[in-house]
């Protein structure tokens, strides 16, 4: 691969633009492509305004973790509740581990309620007191030894009590669809799948704004105008929730 070299970014205009120009700096193989096309993305929405302080909660898988991130604490508690212990004792341990951060858990979210600045360092201690504790169990050290090492993302909540603390409700929207891929078996092409998200993407967003989804379809269908575009509906809405 050539030393990348600054160009006209500008001037690419098409996706067979921007392939050329990948092909031109030596970024032939999928993956990079990817990647590359990926970061030119973010880089562009950032410019036309999207804040940087933008918070990405996640499950922790990799590609998530942009921007400001933010780990769920129902996932990351999953990993010690899956945990199998192989003898009394190390399940008596596994059970107060997991009370003990749900405890942690409900404090959490009882900040978020009435955020105190006064609580974040005792909140910080009881964080670095749970995830570094030692157990009977060895499994249970290195899961908690793991958890530890993401605290800056389990805690972000303290920074920012406006996020939520988990992704239920990501999960919650994309459930139904999941149901129906798993009967279904998927699509058949890459055309099936974009115009499937995309429909999956319209319903919800219609359903968060109290909007009928065959009432937008037929307004859409028959041309009506009768129901704005949603962009709009959803800037009037941000916009009146943001005065005080």
């Amino acid at each position: 691969m050539r030393p990348w070299r600054a160009s006209p970014i500008c001037a690419l205009t098409t996706t067979q633009d921007w392939e050329k120009h990948l092909s031109d700096l030596g970024i032939t193989q999928e993956r990079h492509q990817r990647i590359a096309t990926e970061g030119a993305l973010l880089a562009g929405v950032l410019a036309k305004g999207l804040s940087r302080e933008l918070v990405i909660v996640s499950d922790g898988a990799g590609q998530f973790a942009i921007l400001l991130h933010a780990l769920c604490w129902v996932h990351a508690e999953r990993l010690i509740h899956k945990l199998i212990p192989l003898n009394e004792r190390q399940r008596a341990d596994q059970q107060r581990v997991r009370d003990q951060i749900w405890t942690l858990y409900a404090d959490l979210k009882a900040y978020q309620r009435a955020p105190d600045p006064a609580a974040i360092a005792p909140l910080r201690a009881r964080f670095e007191a749970i995830f570094t504790q030692k157990t009977s169990s060895a499994t249970l050290n290195r899961t908690l030894k793991r958890l530890h090492r993401h605290q800056s993302e389990l805690l972000l909540v303290l920074l920012r009590p406006d996020i939520p603390l988990h992704t239920n409700g990501s999960e919650n929207d994309i459930r139904g669809d999941v149901k129906w891929r798993k009967i279904g078996g998927g699509t058949r092409s890459t055309l099936g799948q974009r115009c499937r998200d995309t429909f999956a993407s319209l319903k919800t967003t219609c359903r968060k704004l109290g909007i009928s989804f065959w009432d937008y379809l037929n307004d859409r269908i028959e041309q009506t105008g009768t129901i704005p575009p949603l962009p709009d509906i959803i800037r009037e809405r941000a916009a009146a929730a943001a005065v005080p």
